[in-house]
């Protein structure tokens, strides 16, 4: 406490270049000379580093939240100082002391250990030999007790080896609680708390008022002003060393002279602004973020540490190469799409699910295996052109499914053009058509006069293609000019049965396969002709108009860049986190906090209005979410609210997972997936040569069956597939077919029934579970064999590769009866070598050796690929 201290925080962005903060600390007995002393070496540090930094006064007691992060869970200022006048305390290890710390809020502050410290606002420690005792005042949070949880297992590691009792003593609990007795009696027995009178703060503030005053020679100069504004700042003057460093002292003494001993100082450099600090102008001008040489950065810290003697191994290390981004989503669960008409939505079938229209709005349910339960994903889309009418639709109706799945899945807004990437791998192959076909968008173009430019397949129309690879790709419609093209794309324009693909100069091997496989979906039975850029026909140009200017540089991907954990914020997306206790009329509101935190412009980032935006429900975080955090699910499963699971960890050691309870399963779905990992190690697997398997398996058809009725269903649930449970040969009213009672009744009769939920943070029971007969918890071995023998399919012959062997006819895109659990993009490796080397016209080793593009023609012809 009679020390100061300066702390020096570098951050490495994800753009390559370091962020530097600075912070002096002050403690309560440092001497003026000594905080002076910390503020001019503060400067002098800054320019050492380029003259970057952003610097920060922290007096103890009142530092800000960022110096707090720092230090978890806490800092705990030690009186005394050293060597510099003040008598230093010396600690005797042989015996321990008891001591009482006050918590509030972020800070931890070592109290005289007497009943006249305790009251009812605040959170007392007491650290006695054999126990901790937390004692909770009466009008603390559950928040403020679940922060000083983190104090007492600090205490509990640091001072005991983790060997003592931690027992929460509740303000108001009197001495028939053994707990709270024991505690008392550290103080002479019971006694009522005062009621602490309002503190009077010394400070002077002027609410709401702003003063801006300039330093110049020597002297601070007030700057009159009716608003605030970015031109008052002179951009265009230099400041030398010297001069930072007597701006530095003219603050200090402006404090002093005014009282203001508790106040902020933060020091910013041009260009390197904080987001606080430009956010008390009227308006910030929008400027490219400036950053040092990320070489230069290190090289300076480097040789700054290596002066004070400490290792710099592995500071100069070269930022990261940019990599392709990652969806952390599994993409192969179910997906249903539907569109919204006349305040109602429509179910696609599974062929139309991944072709939207622009001036339409979409909701997509999205369900696939998590961790150890199945996770749901709930959006809606929204057209460039679609009408407001639709999309508060579909809003509405996308939170009634949320709703109904007990709020355990993640709902997202998008917009078209602004979908992140996990959207797109869970439709892999995306298409978006001009025009609309709801009937409120029918209507309003019929009003306002607005052509119908709807897409027609024996039209004129234009697609530019894009996308990273077969499971991430995307054919959207433009103006069928040439200044539509750019030399980064491919494109595929045709006109009835004409069609022909371009690629641009700047387009890769890859992308022209991406246009082989979109050409197959928008024109699967017409033959193409290429173009390459500078060789093209006068007929393609024709069917463009003519020729025309159009952009030729290449387009960069941008960099991800640094969270902020306000919600959090990604340079695309943000997501809204809600606990689980949280009222449900404020749970419904989630996605209108995002919408507002996007319109107000918090970090000042320019955000569009379209940035999608997530809610995240606290028990079904998604990997593309806890990816931000150290994530352990453990403690996130635990019952009670966050101070109550914080306790028992407390209390029984540090290890959760004695307190862990089984995971909920979802009320969305009637079935859980969760199998062995070893089991279901290729539907988790992250590799483009995964299989993709669409629609419900018979397990969750049979499930969902029982728990659905024509007349009941949710919304949020499309009618049963029941033909998956028989073969498609056979009809639903054959002989041989099973009913769909007796398939559900088989297939559910040795399940578990659920567990009534006492604790009212746990899941309530869905209403389908209620009025079935009977209801589910976990699978058995009975459907676990199910499932396995659906993916092993051990009684089908295999080929010499150990695959297994289907006819020609089943194995085509065609197929009347298509086989699933396949590698569709492999389908030629599942013919036996007989059959092949009759359709192909050779054998599997001959058409390995060709290369990759002939060989997808051969595909093609052959309705292979």
């Amino acid at each position: 406490m009679g020390d100061s201290y300066i702390i020096l925080k570098t951050t490495a962005l994800k753009n390559g270049s370091l962020r530097h903060d600075i912070h002096y600390w002050i403690g309560k007995d440092t001497s003026q000379d000594e905080s002076g002393t910390a503020a001019i070496l503060t400067v002098e540090l800054d320019a050492a580093l380029g003259g970057r930094a952003v610097q920060y006064r922290e007096i103890q007691g009142n530092e800000t939240d960022k110096f707090l992060s720092y230090f978890r869970p806490c800092i705990m200022p030690q009186p005394g100082g050293v060597a510099s006048g003040f008598k230093h305390v010396e600690v005797n290890e042989q015996e321990h002391e008891t001591r009482l710390y006050v918590c509030t809020g972020n800070h931890v502050v070592h109290v005289p250990f007497a009943r006249s410290s305790l009251n009812h606002d605040d959170i007392f420690i007491l650290d006695t030999k054999s126990k901790i005792f937390q004692f909770n005042g009466s009008n603390s949070s559950i928040q403020e007790r679940a922060k000083a949880l983190e104090v007492v297992q600090y205490i509990k590691d640091t001072f005991h080896e983790g060997k003592c009792e931690v027992a929460a003593v509740e303000d108001g609990r009197l001495m028939a609680d053994a707990e709270a007795g024991e505690f008392w009696g550290f103080f002479g027995g019971f006694a009522p708390l005062p009621r602490r009178a309002p503190v009077e703060d010394n400070e002077k503030y002027e609410e709401t008022v702003f003063k801006l005053l300039c330093f110049n020679q020597g002297k601070l100069e007030p700057i009159n002003y009716e608003s605030l504004l970015h031109e008052l700042l002179k951009t265009n003057k230099t400041t030398s060393l010297q001069e930072r460093k007597s701006a530095s002292e003219a603050a200090e003494k402006l404090l002093s002279d005014d009282n203001r001993t508790k106040t902020h100082v933060i020091k910013v450099i041009e260009g390197f602004e904080t987001v606080m600090f430009k956010s008390k102008f009227k308006e910030w001008p929008q400027t490219p973020d400036l950053k040092l040489s990320s070489e230069d950065g290190r090289g300076k810290v480097a040789a700054l540490l290596k002066r004070q003697g400490l290792n710099v191994k592995g500071l100069m290390k070269a930022a990261p190469a940019k990599e392709e981004p990652q969806a952390y989503i599994d993409c192969t669960g179910s997906l249903q799409v539907w569109r919204i008409n006349d305040k109602d939505k429509i179910l696609l079938p599974s062929a139309d699910q991944s072709k939207f229209y622009t001036g339409d709005c979409y909701i997509f349910q999205y369900m696939y295996p998590g961790d150890d339960k199945e996770e749901c994903l709930i959006g809606s889309w929204f057209g460039k052109k679609s009408i407001e009418e639709d999309r508060v639709t579909a809003i509405s109706l996308a939170s009634k499914m949320v709703e109904s799945a007990k709020f355990q899945a993640v709902q997202t807004r998008l917009y078209e053009g602004k979908e992140p990437i996990q959207f797109f791998v869970i439709f892999q192959s995306f298409q978006v058509f001009k025009g609309g076909l709801s009937s409120g968008y029918k209507k309003f173009i019929a009003e306002n006069g607005i052509d119908d430019d709807t897409y027609l397949e024996d039209g004129l129309a234009l697609f530019r293609i894009q996308g990273s690879g077969p499971e991430n790709m995307q054919a959207i419609q433009v103006d069928a000019a040439a200044s539509s093209l750019n030399s980064s794309y491919s494109y595929i324009l045709h006109d009835g049965n004409t069609v022909f693909t371009w690629t641009g100069n700047l387009t890769t091997s890859l992308d022209q396969e991406v246009v082989e496989r979109q050409l197959d979906i928008i024109k699967p039975n017409s033959q193409s002709r290429s173009q390459k850029e500078g060789s093209e026909t006068d007929q393609f140009w024709s069917l463009l108009g003519g020729k025309s200017e159009y952009p030729s540089q290449k387009i960069g991907r941008a960099n991800e860049s640094d969270p902020h954990l306000f919600s959090c914020i990604l340079p695309k997306d943000i997501f809204v986190w809600v606990g689980q206790q949280v009222d449900v009329k404020v749970r419904l509101q989630a996605l209108d906090i995002g919408e507002k935190f996007v319109k107000l412009d918090f970090l000042m980032e320019n955000l569009s209005s379209e940035t999608p935006i997530f809610v995240i429900m606290e028990g079904s975080e998604p990997t593309f979410f806890t990816r931000f955090f150290t994530w352990d699910s453990a403690k996130s499963l635990m019952h009670g609210n966050s101070y109550q699971r914080k306790l028992s960890i407390v209390k029984g050691g540090g290890s959760p997972a004695l307190d862990k309870p089984k995971r909920r399963t979802p009320a969305y779905s009637g079935r859980s997936t969760v199998q062995d990992k070893s089991q279901r190690s290729r539907s988790m697997s992250f590799s483009p040569e995964r299989v993709r398997v669409r629609g419900r398996s018979p397990a969750f058809t049979a499930l969902a069956a029982n728990f659905e009725s024509a007349n009941s269903r949710n919304l949020s649930t499309p009618p049963p597939v029941v033909k998956k449970l028989y073969p498609k040969s056979a009809t639903p009213d054959s002989s041989s077919a099973p009913s769909k009672s007796s398939a559900t009744a088989s297939l559910t009769g040795s399940f578990d029934r659920p567990k009534s939920v006492k604790d009212g943070s746990e899941l309530e029971k869905p209403k389908q579970e209620e009025d079935a007969k009977e209801g589910i918890n976990t699978m058995t071995s009975r459907v676990e064999s199910l499932t396995i023998n659906e993916d092993v399919k051990e009684n089908e012959p295999e080929d010499d590769e150990g695959l297994p062997v289907y006819p020609y006819d089943r194995l085509i895109t065609t197929a009347a009866d298509p086989v699933t659990e396949i590698d569709v993009t492999r389908r030629e490796t599942y013919l036996s070598s007989a059959e092949f080397k009759d359709k192909f016209g050779m054998t599997k080793e001959a058409f390995s050796k060709l290369p990759k593009w002939k060989q997808n023609r051969m595909k093609i012809a052959l309705q292979l690929f």
